[in-house]
């Protein structure tokens, strides 16, 4: 198992790294139009990256397409890489997915996905980064 070294930033650091639609998203738990993603539709071989801090989030060996408009995995790279809260907002309950290394909001998690898992973690495109396979 991994040790979790957490990377902690200031938010004017965190507002000078990422793009405006970056830090809403990543930093103030915001959300992506459905279907207008970069990795919506997406099938490029790799590794999905967190676009705050580099850490390496989900393969695209476990990416398929949900359907939901978002870039949906069935699994992460390493259970030890993403966290799960409980999430109330909105009059919804969902479990928010957040990277383990810098907190960054990524998504939610969702009990509809395909086996082996049966898990869906549907992503904002925003919050990654595509690191293609050599």
């Amino acid at each position: 198992m991994e040790t979790k070294e957490k990377m902690r930033k200031s938010e004017d650091e965190w507002r000078r790294e990422l793009t405006p639609e970056q830090y809403h998203i990543l930093r103030e738990k915001g959300t992506e139009r459905a279907f207008t993603g970069e990795y919506a539709h997406s099938k490029g071989n790799g590794a999905y990256l967190c676009a705050a801090c580099g850490q390496e989030l989900f393969s695209s060996d476990t990416k398929y397409d949900s359907g939901s408009g978002w870039p949906s995995f069935y699994e992460p790279a390493a259970p030890e890489r993403v966290d799960n809260h409980e999430d109330n907002a909105h009059g919804m309950r969902r479990v928010e997915v957040t990277c383990s290394r810098c907190g960054s909001h990524l998504g939610h998690v969702f009990p509809d996905g395909p086996r082996p898992t049966g898990l869906r973690y549907c992503i904002n495109s925003a919050s990654l980064k595509l690191e293609p396979k050599k």
